[in-house]
């Protein structure tokens, strides 16, 4: 339980980190993603699932990262 509140703790640090660094970046960046479709934007959510799967499989089963 321990690893997984650090983990929570930790993804919220990287999703906040560029609305404080570049908030006017940003709000131009949601503008032009609501112009993206709908069905792009779920082929690149599965990518990434995907990939977060695949490091936390090598991560945790394998000697890969350590």
């Amino acid at each position: 339980m321990k690893l997984l509140i650090t983990l929570v703790g930790l993804m919220l640090i990287l999703e906040g980190l560029p609305y404080f660094v570049l908030p006017e970046t940003m709000q131009k960046w949601l503008r032009q993603l609501t112009e993206i479709p709908s069905a792009s934007l779920r082929v690149l959510g599965l990518f990434a699932i995907v990939a977060g799967l695949a490091l936390c499989f090598l991560s945790r089963r394998t000697g890969l990262f350590g």
